[in-house]
């Protein structure tokens, strides 16, 4: 009766190998299974990392280029400000000589009024003087 015992031992062991196995290559194959969507997902995951980088960069960089724009319009227009800003200097420089200029002429006007007037009185003394 041993035999028997021991065939009954060498069957379990046998199914206990063959589950032990079976066991070890599933867990190979869910090893592998596993390994290969961890790389799946790590290069899914670069993938929208460089997504999400180029789509900020890309807002970046727009930005970044109107901001020269935006400058070098402040630029050209500081001196396009500064050239009018000298042109009205000159302009108001001019008109005050002129306001001068016709002060001047008002003023020599009213001088030569004056004087005619006064060569008047002079003549008119001189020729009531004479005729008495």
């Amino acid at each position: 009766m041993e035999r028997p015992h021991q065939v009954e031992a060498g069957s379990l062991e046998a199914a206990l190998l063959q589950m032990i196995g079976d066991h070890n290559h599933a867990a190979a194959e869910l090893r592998e299974r596993t390994d290969k969507a961890k790389q799946e997902a790590v290069r899914k995951a670069m993938r929208v990392s460089d997504l999400l980088v180029n789509a900020v960069n890309g807002g970046v960089q727009e930005i970044f280029i109107n901001e020269k724009r935006i400058e070098m319009e402040i630029r050209a227009l500081a001196r396009t400000i500064a050239r009018f800003s000298k042109q009205t200097e000159q302009w108001h420089a001019a008109s005050h000589a002129i306001n001068t200029a016709i002060k001047e002429i008002g003023d020599f006007e009213n001088w030569m009024k004056t004087m005619e007037l006064d060569c008047k009185s002079i003549s008119a003394a001189i020729y009531n003087i004479h005729q008495d």
